[in-house]
């Protein structure tokens, strides 16, 4: 009897222990899961924070000699592409895993700025380094721009990372070889106004997904009403356009040096320098911390109308812009 109550004293002491190992252990993994969660809250809010309009460094201090035609605007192409990949938390539109998995914001932006890398580099393979329609193509920027078009969201084999730092490897290559004189730059107004176009084309686009964030959408050619832009899409539409914006800042303004001789032969500085105004007011800082979508006339604000209204401005001055540079 005494043999038996010991060893059942003996289990029930075990059980107790077992029991009490379970718990602690529980508390343990749910102290690491809420650390975790913690971490991941503040890389998210971190890889979140867009780049400053000054924070692009084009031309190092000292390198002003080395300066040729073109060299802003090649400069400025791979600077913004770099920041694509080196800004916090890196290019995030292909992570598969947390945080970068749980934003959708940040990748917004990224596309939108890829967008514009991807059209300027086609410009100048284009038509920026060839002196006419029958010249050939620079051989690095015709390898540099599809490996900007690659896939944005593939991680592996290839991921797109290895693939857009392959194209600004080749852009670094066309760049050196601008400035050792071995490479070309044409600074004609039919080239400039070509890439005009083809962001004009892109803001308009832009403007129109912006504005259908309400009720009433404007008509189509067949008289319908157009496809409203859904509820959970408006933010991606609103920070993609915010990435458009910010990256068209940077272009324009090395355009405004490269084709300075151009613009003001054709009295098109003003209209210039009105559009970076106008995308610079799309910079402004977000004290919301959501996209609103209030009614026009509401109690809430709608940010998606505002950002419209902004591109739309921009893409007035861009279509008078391009009339400028194709008069004789």
């Amino acid at each position: 009897m005494k043999f038996s109550r010991r060893r059942r004293d003996t289990e029930g002491g075990a059980g107790l222990l077992d029991n009490e190992n379970k718990r602690v252990l529980g508390k343990t993994i749910a102290v690491v899961l809420l650390v975790y969660l913690v971490v991941c809250l503040l890389l998210g809010w971190y890889w979140s924070r867009e780049p400053d309009l000054e924070d692009l460094n084009v031309v190092p201090v000292g390198n002003m000699d080395s300066l040729t035609t073109g060299s802003y605007t090649a400069r400025t192409v791979r600077e913004v592409a770099r920041t694509l990949l080196d800004k916090p938390g890196g290019f995030i539109s292909n992570d598969i895993t947390p945080p970068g998995l749980w934003l959708d914001n940040m990748p917004s932006w990224e596309f939108g700025v890829l967008v514009q890398v991807r059209d300027i580099t086609r410009s100048m393979r284009r038509d920026m380094a060839r002196s006419q329609s029958q010249s050939t193509e620079d051989a690095a920027l015709s390898k540099a721009e599809p490996l900007f078009h690659f896939d944005h969201k593939s991680w592996a084999l290839p991921a797109s990372e290895n693939e857009y730092r392959a194209g600004i490897r080749q852009l670094d290559d066309y760049i050196e070889r601008l400035e050792s004189g071995n490479a070309s730059f044409y600074t004609r107004a039919d080239n400039l106004a070509g890439w005009i176009n083809d962001v004009s084309t892109r803001l308009g686009s832009l403007s129109q997904r912006l504005s259908a964030s309400v009720a009433r959408t404007p008509l189509n050619e067949g008289g319908r009403e157009r496809k409203q832009t859904p509820w959970l899409q408006i933010d991606n539409v609103f920070y993609e356009a915010r990435g458009s914006a910010w990256a068209l800042v940077h272009l324009l303004r090395a355009v405004e040096k490269d084709y300075a001789d151009v613009l003001n032969n054709k009295n098109a500085l003003v209209s210039l320098r009105q559009i970076i105004r106008e995308l610079e007011a799309t910079q402004a800082p977000m004290w919301s911390p959501m996209i609103l979508n209030g009614g026009g006339f509401g109690v809430l604000a709608n940010h998606s109308l505002v950002m419209a209204n902004y591109l739309s401005r921009a893409n007035a001055a861009l279509i008078d812009l391009r009339r400028l540079l194709e008069q004789g």
